[in-house]
């Protein structure tokens, strides 16, 4: 007769003894390191996300205000190009454009409207607009504050400085104020294809 299996015979199975409980050390570490959800990749489509009507705006200003910022920048530094302005009464563009305001710390103002204009135009094409990188419209934005600041700097020198007023230099004035407009009333289109950090928590 075969003899009965050891579980048969009241042997029990040997169990494996458990793991030892965690040191003081280790509770410590645990309860300093947090447990955080692993991020999700979130990622807009770019075909639900609309172009808003500013962006074609905001790129025809800065086409415009770069196109006025060469023109008296090549003014500035060429004899034989003439500004288109009269020089009689209040309206002088030419003692505007020679006067002492129109240099800061060495660089002239139309040269700053060419390095305001041309990023402007880079970051206000439609794509940058529909973007979900935010620098590019903090960018925007804080490129937009600094202008219509320099554009009240200006606009003080011209009346109680010089006391004359340059037409071209008006029409850059212009331009930025409508790009600052335009900036600070779409920035609820500049973020919209931002990610919701509020879902991410």
């Amino acid at each position: 007769m075969s003899k009965p299996k050891t579980a048969e015979r009241g042997r029990q199975p040997r169990v494996a003894p458990p793991p030892p409980p965690p040191t003081r050390r280790e509770r410590r570490l645990a309860r300093r390191v947090p447990v955080l959800p692993a991020p999700r990749e979130w990622s807009p489509d770019p075909d639900q996300v609309s172009t808003p009507w500013r962006s074609y705006a905001t790129t025809f200003i800065s086409l415009a205000g770069l196109g006025v910022a060469t023109y008296l920048t090549l003014a500035h530094y060429t004899t034989g190009i003439t500004l288109s302005c009269p020089d009689t009464g209040a309206i002088n563009c030419e003692a505007v454009t020679t006067s002492k305001e129109s240099v800061i710390f060495g660089v002239p103002v139309a040269v700053l409207g060419l390095c305001f204009f041309l990023p402007m135009l880079l970051i206000s094409l439609p794509w940058a607009w529909k973007t979900s990188r935010t620098i590019v419209a903090q960018a925007r934005l804080a490129m937009s504050v600094v202008g219509i600041g320099m554009v009240f700097y200006l606009v003080y020198a011209e009346l109680f400085e010089i006391q004359k007023i340059c037409l071209w230099c008006t029409s850059v004035h212009v331009l930025t104020l409508a790009m600052f407009v335009l900036v600070v009333t779409g920035w609820s289109d500049a973020t919209a294809s931002w990610p919701d950090f509020d879902d991410e928590l």
